[in-house]
């Protein structure tokens, strides 16, 4: 088997668990916060400080790993976990999110994604099939079903923490033979709730073509992803059509393109509980705080986002109390630790955020790497505690702990 899920804790009056996944290169205790190191490297980091954070997993992505340096040429090398020489579990997205959210040069069809590199501006297609062989030649432990993402009322494009907030990536910008023409097409207007019903049947019959094209089961475990928006028939009919197909683990997309914080929630709280008890549920894209802790409650085992390291290469940093932004002249003169209570090696080694603040200003490359560190364990320590309080059957002593997930996901 490519992947074991057990479970071993729940918290009463919650849906919340702990759990334990096998995978052939180690194992997940869940919940768990993965790391996104989109072109198999997290930005200013080693593995080694990667996983000093207590990152037990992390998330790299098809579409661009396809593009560059391109995926035979990375299984050449053994694979994304001997290539990046990060040594435990590895889970790649799909890379048809990153496809779709190219908006301005897509075309899409029931074979796939059409749409242009933004490296040399050539025109690539993506499939279920190419996204399979893409990601076995990767050979990542868990590996991510190539499915429709529409967009939604709220966003004409996908938000930024959409799938660990991908739009920090080189993706995002308009390749070399498209920049004129992004800065000139306008986006004709779409009938959102059919296009909506069209995704979550596309993402069914993407699946089973997904399935069909898995050359490696027993090594590579396959998730399914639910769409359906903020349409609670929709979302339920793509659980019952994705979970209807017998696979190791399931994923909930299409969050957080756009929806409030409360949206978020509602959609998780109806959808997760839908899913198979006894396999792992992913939550893709979704990483502040609040959002997590109320997944978990919801029952949901894995997360990702780029938020951690994006915010500390723009020197926003997390603590129990709330976001810092370190730029601010108020930080100057002070001589305190990011937080206080941080075990990380930025904190306990007594880099003031003082120092933290002059490290920007003078666009030291020391500053955002020091302050990613800090940013990633803190997810961490956020979902240690998570774990021990379902152990404990504890689940009140969380948000007394973290104040910070009283407070809106954006402050300073």
């Amino acid at each position: 088997m490519a992947l074991r899920f057990d479970i071993t804790a729940r918290a009463t009056g919650t849906a919340a668990r702990t759990g334990r996944i096998e995978t052939p290169h180690g194992v997940i205790e869940t919940p768990a916060f993965m790391p996104v190191a989109t072109a198999a490297a997290m930005k200013g980091l080693t593995p080694a400080q990667v996983r000093a954070t207590g990152a037990q997993c992390i998330l790299n992505n098809a579409y661009h790993l396809m593009l560059r340096p391109g995926a035979e040429r990375v299984k050449r090398f053994g694979g994304v976990h001997e290539f990046m020489r990060w040594h435990g579990p590895i889970l790649t997205d799909s890379g048809g999110f990153q496809a779709f959210s190219m908006s301005a040069s897509n075309a899409i069809d029931e074979d796939g994604v059409t749409f242009r590199s933004f490296v040399d501006g050539a025109r690539v297609h993506m499939g279920p099939e190419s996204s399979m062989a893409v990601q076995n030649d990767l050979g990542a432990d868990i590996i991510m079903a190539f499915d429709d993402c529409p967009p939604t009322e709220q966003a004409s494009t996908p938000s930024e923490h959409e799938r660990g907030g991908r739009s920090d990536d080189p993706s995002s910008r308009p390749a070399p033979a498209q920049q004129t023409l992004r800065s000139t097409r306008v986006r004709k207007p779409i009938d959102l709730a059919a296009r909506r019903r069209e995704a979550v049947e596309r993402s069914v019959r993407w699946l089973r073509r997904c399935v069909a094209a898995h050359r490696a089961p027993d090594r590579q475990a396959l998730f399914g992803i639910v769409q359906g928006g903020t349409d609670f028939d929709l979302r339920r009919k793509s659980v019952d059509e994705t979970c209807a197909i017998e696979l190791p683990g399931y994923a909930i997309g299409g969050v957080a393109v756009g929806e409030t914080t409360e949206e978020i929630a509602r959609v998780v709280r109806f959808t997760a509980p839908l899913l198979p008890d006894a396999k792992p549920r992913y939550l893709m894209g979704v990483g502040y705080e609040r959002d997590i802790v109320t997944a978990v409650e919801s029952g949901v085992d894995l997360f990702d986002c780029v938020l951690p390291t994006r915010s500390g290469r723009n020197a926003l940093v997390f603590t129990r109390h709330g976001p810092l932004r370190l730029r601010n002249a108020r930080f100057t003169d002070d001589q305190e630790p990011i937080d206080t209570a941080c075990d990380c090696e930025v904190c306990a080694g007594g880099f003031s955020r003082g120092y933290l603040r002059h490290l920007f200003q003078a666009e030291e490359m020391l500053g955002p790497m020091l302050a990613s560190v800090h940013n990633l364990r803190h997810f961490q320590r956020l979902l240690l505690d998570i774990r021990a309080a379902i152990r404990d059957d504890a689940w009140s002593s969380i948000r007394g702990a973290w104040p910070c997930l009283s407070h809106p996901v954006e402050g300073s």
